[in-house]
């Protein structure tokens, strides 16, 4: 290299031990391969973003309450996975359907519960008894497993991978990656393009009409969300081959989705679709050019994003 900087320097007339711009970025190019796999990474952790902030945005969009238990129902979704295949013997597929039913269904008892009460108040309110509620659920879980992480095994059907030349793709990593996109994508067709969705969003803005024609806005309100905490569980299932089964998981990735929340725009379907698979890819690429800064960088666009435009990129301003 130093051999063939000399040469170019020598060429352009330039002094020895000088580099060219283009030697610059010859030099910071890291190799395809560590390139690609990050990417890999960001998709991953996008396609949990993605999950996590869209059901944010179904609950505070259609109900008006900052759910910050949605890490801990996360959690609870990963811990009713293990739960059943150590308990009952039951895998990862029928994990599947039945965590997000359980958390569901817990969430609607919360609901019903709890911030049945606090509607119509400041959103403080229901931001503070959340986030009691989620250290409440993550202190039980703490208490009972400690917090070092128990592991989950990948389905047999989903192990192993496919070298694609330029990378190796794990099955499961792709199966996640597929898989979140068709769930994201159903839910904003059914929010945005079905008449379920058009009763969910004209109940947001004129609950005493929706009811005259006969809608039970209370029941659909608490049904929205028990959806919105199965979507997390849902996610926390995904996630329990690949990140194992913590604890500590939900309160890890909370903050960083509320982050693609407010970036993609609060109570908005699609901005927290594509906000949450960008910047996983965006963090992934960070980790390559620049490690240090891959923790923050999401937080850095939120700052930034809150001074050009306060309502988010899909957001619609008060």
């Amino acid at each position: 290299m130093n051999s063939a900087v000399t040469r170019r320097n020598g060429e352009s007339g330039g002094g020895q031990g000088q580099l060219t711009m283009f030697d610059w970025v010859h030099i910071s190019m890291p190799p395809a391969p560590a390139m690609f796999a990050q990417l890999l990474v960001g998709l991953i952790n996008g396609a949990f973003y993605a999950m996590l902030s869209l059901g944010l945005a179904v609950i505070f969009g259609l109900l008006n309450i900052i759910n910050f238990t949605h890490g801990a129902q996360y959690m609870v979704g990963a811990f009713c996975a293990w739960f059943l295949l150590n308990t009952l013997g039951l895998g990862y597929w029928p994990a599947l359907v039945l965590a997000p039913i359980i958390v569901g269904a817990a969430g609607i008892a919360i609901e019903r519960l709890l911030l049945r009460h606090i509607y119509g108040l400041d959103h403080l309110y229901g931001l503070l008894l959340t986030f009691g509620l989620a250290l409440i659920i993550e202190g039980v879980f703490r208490q009972q497993f400690g917090s070092s992480g128990q592991p989950y095994a990948i389905p047999p059907e989903l192990q192993g991978g496919r070298n694609l030349g330029f990378m190796f793709l794990p099955n499961y990593r792709a199966w996640v990656i597929v898989a979140s996109l068709v769930v994201c994508l159903a839910t904003w067709f059914t929010i945005e393009r079905t008449r379920l969705g058009a009763y969910l969003r004209a109940a947001t803005e004129n609950p005493v009409l929706v009811q005259a024609f006969g809608i039970n806005v209370p029941r659909m309100i608490t049904l929205t969300y028990g959806a919105g905490v199965a979507l997390a569980a849902l996610a926390g299932v995904m996630a329990a081959p690949i990140y194992q089964v913590s604890p500590l998981m939900g309160s890890n990735i909370i903050i960083t989705v509320f982050a693609v929340v407010v970036i993609g725009g609060m109570g908005s379907i699609l901005g927290a679709i594509v906000s949450g698979f960008a910047l996983g890819l965006v963090e992934g690429l960070t980790k390559v050019f620049y490690p240090e800064a891959s923790s923050t960088v999401i937080f850095v666009i939120m700052a930034l994003v809150l001074l050009v435009k306060p309502a988010g990129f899909f957001g619609r301003a008060a």
